[in-house]
């Protein structure tokens, strides 16, 4: 198997091809549902319906998981798709039969139990097919951007977030929590540092939640000696990370802090990424900068080239 390269064929195939338990993560965005058209024969995103397009990503992470390792994780990142044409819901403009600016109609004007602007749930409804399918669904995390695609919206609020999908294939994997740490807050370091006294509201045990915190415990002086205070506390599931701009061809890239942000917490040093929707390359660009090995998979000659002149490596 061969290492820091880029592999263009169709995902399903290419995996494949691949040899069993040989990966320690997967880091992806999958084309998004009937949101572009790449004009590839293979391509997925185009399906008729959105049960078609979840059973076409099942069928390719199934595959994924067999070449994942045991303690392996998979982070997906996915996107929402609303039912309907834009503005025109479910007329067609006699003067744009094929849609506005020469686009394509819309092939999510119909989706099962789902009316004219509707939002689809893309997202879970391919997470809960994932854990059906044998996976562990262990997070469900916010990419919140501040700094989003605008949207000429007035009947609902403007789109800021994505999904991220921490996924396993045991129940045991690897995860580093400390390389991704956050500081934690000023506020949290004062209540270390001061003492706490009896009888406030959490000083008993909280309904459902057992054991009181060390941190509301009756005390006459701080928690922790200075030294021994703890200066960062677990990631939390929503992340702050900004779209940064790309001047390639390709019109979806994610973000490098996005995908180095999974790397780190999910794959070891020296470890194997994999990203069978490939793209420009920005999970091999991660991968290569924090001394992993990546293999990517792309269907688009073209965006095969782009990430070979953006972070190197062969194209088979």
């Amino acid at each position: 198997m061969r290492l820091d390269t880029i592999i263009n064929r169709d995902a399903l195939c290419a995996l494949r091809e691949l040899p069993a338990e040989s990966v320690h993560c997967c880091v992806t965005s999958p084309p998004y549902y009937a949101l572009r058209d790449y004009g590839m024969d293979e391509q997925i995103g185009r399906e008729d319906t959105p049960e078609q397009y979840i059973t076409r990503l099942v069928e390719v992470f199934r595959e994924l998981k067999r070449v994942l390792r045991p303690d392996g994780t998979f982070w997906l990142n996915i996107a929402d798709t609303y039912c309907g044409t834009g503005s025109k819901g479910a007329y067609t403009d006699p003067k744009n039969p094929k849609g506005r600016n020469g686009q394509s109609l819309s092939l999510a004007r119909r989706a099962a139990g789902c009316k004219q602007k509707d939002l689809i749930g893309i997202p879970w409804l391919l997470a809960f097919a994932l854990r059906s399918d044998g996976w562990y669904l262990r997070s469900a995390i916010i990419w919140q951007k501040d700094n989003p695609m605008p949207e000429s919206v007035r009947d609902r609020p403007s789109r800021c977030y994505e999904n991220v999908f921490l996924l396993t294939k045991s129940k045991s994997y690897y995860y580093d929590a400390a390389a991704i740490a956050e500081p934690i807050a000023p506020t949290t370091a004062a209540r270390y540092r001061g003492g706490r006294s009896a009888g406030h509201k959490y000083d008993g045990e909280v309904p459902g939640q057992g054991k009181v915190q060390g941190i509301n415990r009756a005390r006459t002086g701080g928690y922790y000696d200075e030294a021994l205070m703890p200066t960062t506390r677990n990631k939390r599931d929503v992340w702050h990370i900004n779209t940064v701009p790309y001047k390639g061809g390709h019109f979806a890239a994610f973000p490098p802090k996005l995908a180095e942000t999974c790397i780190l917490a999910g794959c070891p040093k020296g470890g194997i990424v994999l990203d069978p929707f490939f793209g420009s390359g920005t999970t091999g660009l991660a991968a290569k900068s924090l001394d992993r090995h990546y293999i990517g998979i792309e269907l688009n000659y073209d965006y095969c080239t782009l990430a070979r002149a953006r972070i190197g490596g062969e194209t088979n």
